[in-house]
């Protein structure tokens, strides 16, 4: 039996990756603040698939129930798919952000995938299987759209995974990007934010269900609302052609005076 653990699984994203993976006969471990909208997630699941849940309440900006998950990641029986689905946002940009909130924020959406991906990929590496799902945003590779830090911590994501992939993907450990845009989901809400002004939100199962078929094809980087693929390897083809700039010694000659 495969094992799925999913933070942020109480609503949302995380929620419907649970309802997914339970379809798939995976046994599942739940992790989001809300226990009581969990504990209701697992019956239901529980009742419709056969599977085993485990519940696991933790605030992932808090240092001791981070490590409580991450010791669940370590531990039997192994979990084989890591999604890193818990995040937030903040509703003011940079200069009216308090301090607090921005380090909050930090640990939520940096810290906590890095330290779980960290105590989940080690056992993968052994058994020489195993999936992580990083959950980021198209803000990533739209920051000037987001105020504030939101886009830049998806952006880690995004690198993160892009990175981590290169490294554990010949021990046969597969990394995954999933990109939604505007999704409907409690975010806009948490945040401040009003959804009913955003234009083409996406639901939430369609978003899954699109991440999943990139799962399952084992992309790197799945982004469900963009039409052609040729679109993204376009952007990867840029990018290669600028990085090939960066070996040079002297500085280019527009910035020789």
């Amino acid at each position: 039996m495969t094992t799925t653990l999913i933070t942020g699984a109480s609503s949302g994203i995380g929620a419907v990756y649970a309802r997914r993976f339970a379809a798939r006969g995976h046994d599942l471990v739940l992790v989001a603040r809300a226990t009581d909208r969990l504990d209701v997630l697992a019956e239901e699941l529980r009742k419709a698939h056969g599977v085993t849940i485990e519940v696991l309440t933790a605030d992932l900006t808090e240092a001791a129930q981070l490590d409580a998950v991450a010791q669940r990641l370590r531990a039997q029986p192994a979990i084989d798919i890591l999604v890193n689905n818990a995040g937030a946002g903040l509703a003011n940009g940079f200069v009216q952000a308090p301090v607090a909130d921005m380090q909050k924020l930090l640990k939520l959406n940096v810290e906590a995938p890095t330290v779980l991906a960290a105590a989940a990929v080690g056992g993968m590496i052994k058994r020489g299987s195993g999936s992580i799902i990083n959950v980021a945003s198209v803000l990533a590779l739209l920051p000037e759209y987001s105020q504030g830090i939101y886009a830049a911590t998806k952006s880690y994501m995004l690198t993160f995974s892009q990175s981590l992939a290169v490294e554990v993907n010949p021990q046969g450990v597969y990394i995954q990007a999933v990109l939604p845009a505007a999704t409907r989901t409690e975010i806009y809400e948490r945040s401040g934010g009003d959804i009913s002004k955003v234009p083409d939100v996406m639901e939430v199962d369609d978003l899954v269900d699109a991440a999943l078929v990139g799962f399952d094809r084992k992309e790197l980087v799945t982004i469900p609302p963009v039409p052609e693929v040729s679109a993204w390897e376009d952007f990867e083809q840029a990018r290669g052609t600028l990085a090939q700039g960066f070996s040079n010694s002297q500085p280019a000659a527009r910035y020789r005076a």
